[in-house]
Protein backbone atom coordinates (compact mmCIF):
# COMPACT_ATOMS: atom_id res chain seq x y z
CA UNK A 1 0.00 0.00 0.00
CA UNK A 2 2.60 2.39 0.78
CA UNK A 3 4.02 1.72 -2.60
CA UNK A 4 1.62 2.39 -4.58
CA UNK A 5 0.95 6.04 -2.75
CA UNK A 6 4.71 6.96 -3.80
CA UNK A 7 4.01 6.35 -7.42
CA UNK A 8 0.58 7.92 -7.14
CA UNK A 9 2.67 11.41 -6.24
CA UNK A 10 5.60 10.60 -8.18
CA UNK A 11 4.99 13.07 -11.05
CA UNK A 12 5.10 16.00 -8.27
CA UNK A 13 8.88 15.92 -8.12
CA UNK A 14 9.45 15.23 -11.84
CA UNK A 15 12.11 18.21 -12.86
CA UNK A 16 9.75 19.14 -15.60
CA UNK A 17 6.62 19.54 -13.26
CA UNK A 18 8.79 21.83 -10.89
CA UNK A 19 10.22 23.83 -13.56
CA UNK A 20 5.95 24.47 -14.79
CA UNK A 21 5.15 24.75 -11.21
CA UNK A 22 7.36 26.69 -9.33
CA UNK A 23 9.47 29.39 -11.39
CA UNK A 24 7.01 31.68 -12.34
CA UNK A 25 7.91 35.55 -12.52
CA UNK A 26 5.78 38.16 -11.68
CA UNK A 27 5.26 39.42 -15.53
CA UNK A 28 3.90 35.65 -16.67
CA UNK A 29 1.70 35.36 -12.91
CA UNK A 30 0.01 38.64 -14.14
CA UNK A 31 0.00 37.84 -17.82
CA UNK A 32 -2.18 34.34 -16.83
CA UNK A 33 -4.58 36.08 -14.64
CA UNK A 34 -5.13 38.89 -17.11
CA UNK A 35 -5.68 36.33 -19.81
CA UNK A 36 -7.97 34.09 -17.44
CA UNK A 37 -10.13 37.91 -16.66
CA UNK A 38 -10.27 38.91 -20.36
CA UNK A 39 -11.27 35.20 -21.59
CA UNK A 40 -14.25 34.81 -19.68
CA UNK A 41 -17.91 35.49 -20.23
CA UNK A 42 -18.17 38.09 -17.40
CA UNK A 43 -15.35 40.02 -19.30
CA UNK A 44 -17.01 39.78 -22.70
CA UNK A 45 -20.45 41.03 -21.19
CA UNK A 46 -19.25 43.69 -19.27
CA UNK A 47 -17.62 45.08 -22.39
CA UNK A 48 -20.99 44.49 -23.86
CA UNK A 49 -23.16 46.53 -21.75
CA UNK A 50 -19.90 49.32 -21.76
CA UNK A 51 -20.38 49.59 -25.45
CA UNK A 52 -23.99 49.39 -25.58
CA UNK A 53 -24.13 52.12 -23.00
CA UNK A 54 -21.32 54.47 -24.58
CA UNK A 55 -23.52 54.84 -28.06
CA UNK A 56 -26.75 54.74 -25.88
CA UNK A 57 -25.16 57.95 -23.98
CA UNK A 58 -23.29 59.42 -26.74
CA UNK A 59 -26.56 59.27 -29.36
CA UNK A 60 -29.60 59.43 -27.53
CA UNK A 61 -28.70 61.01 -24.26
CA UNK A 62 -26.21 63.57 -24.54
CA UNK A 63 -27.81 65.11 -27.57
CA UNK A 64 -30.34 66.93 -25.79
CA UNK A 65 -27.95 68.58 -23.79
CA UNK A 66 -26.02 72.23 -25.06
CA UNK A 67 -22.90 70.77 -25.05
CA UNK A 68 -24.05 67.54 -27.30
CA UNK A 69 -22.24 64.09 -27.33
CA UNK A 70 -18.50 63.81 -26.13
CA UNK A 71 -17.69 61.35 -28.88
CA UNK A 72 -19.99 61.71 -32.17
CA UNK A 73 -21.30 59.45 -34.35
CA UNK A 74 -18.86 57.40 -35.91
CA UNK A 75 -17.46 56.69 -31.97
CA UNK A 76 -13.91 57.92 -33.00
CA UNK A 77 -12.69 58.18 -29.11
CA UNK A 78 -14.67 54.73 -28.70
CA UNK A 79 -12.39 53.47 -31.03
CA UNK A 80 -9.19 54.91 -29.90
CA UNK A 81 -9.97 52.96 -26.84
CA UNK A 82 -10.59 50.10 -28.06
CA UNK A 83 -8.07 50.01 -30.26
CA UNK A 84 -5.76 50.60 -27.50
CA UNK A 85 -7.26 47.82 -25.50
CA UNK A 86 -6.65 45.64 -28.35
CA UNK A 87 -2.93 46.82 -28.59
CA UNK A 88 -2.34 45.77 -24.91
CA UNK A 89 -4.41 42.87 -24.44
CA UNK A 90 -3.10 41.19 -27.24
CA UNK A 91 0.80 40.45 -26.83
CA UNK A 92 -0.33 39.53 -22.79
CA UNK A 93 -2.85 36.98 -24.11
CA UNK A 94 0.00 35.52 -26.49
CA UNK A 95 2.97 35.41 -23.47
CA UNK A 96 0.06 33.35 -21.77
CA UNK A 97 -0.87 31.35 -24.77
CA UNK A 98 3.35 30.47 -24.93
CA UNK A 99 3.67 29.70 -21.23
CA UNK A 100 0.87 26.99 -21.94
CA UNK A 101 2.04 25.44 -25.26
CA UNK A 102 5.65 25.29 -23.11
CA UNK A 103 3.27 23.05 -20.45
CA UNK A 104 1.71 21.06 -22.89
CA UNK A 105 5.06 20.73 -24.36
CA UNK A 106 6.78 19.74 -21.37
CA UNK A 107 3.29 17.48 -20.19
CA UNK A 108 3.59 15.37 -23.56
CA UNK A 109 7.27 14.80 -23.03
CA UNK A 110 6.13 13.35 -19.11
CA UNK A 111 3.71 11.10 -21.05
CA UNK A 112 6.14 10.10 -23.50
CA UNK A 113 8.56 9.17 -20.85
CA UNK A 114 5.86 7.86 -18.57
CA UNK A 115 4.39 5.20 -21.83
CA UNK A 116 8.23 4.16 -22.22
CA UNK A 117 8.14 2.92 -19.00
CA UNK A 118 4.58 1.04 -19.36
CA UNK A 119 5.91 0.18 -22.72
CA UNK A 120 9.47 -1.30 -20.90
CA UNK A 121 7.56 -2.82 -17.92
CA UNK A 122 4.79 -4.74 -20.34
CA UNK A 123 7.72 -6.34 -22.65
CA UNK A 124 9.02 -7.33 -19.25
CA UNK A 125 5.60 -8.89 -17.80
CA UNK A 126 5.09 -10.80 -21.35
CA UNK A 127 8.94 -12.16 -21.31
CA UNK A 128 7.66 -13.70 -17.59
CA UNK A 129 5.08 -14.71 -18.63
CA UNK A 130 6.43 -16.67 -21.72
CA UNK A 131 9.27 -18.31 -19.15
CA UNK A 132 6.82 -19.18 -16.88
CA UNK A 133 4.40 -21.01 -19.39
CA UNK A 134 7.57 -22.57 -20.92
CA UNK A 135 8.69 -23.97 -17.51
CA UNK A 136 5.06 -24.89 -16.20
CA UNK A 137 5.23 -27.35 -19.61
Amino acid sequence: MKKRENTIFEHLEHSAFKKVHIKRTFGQKAADRLTGIVGSWGFITFLIFLLVGWVVTNTILLVEYKNGPFDPYPFVFLNLVLGSLAVIQAPIILMSQNRQAEKDRIKTEYDFQTNKKAEQEVREIKEMLKKYIKNSK
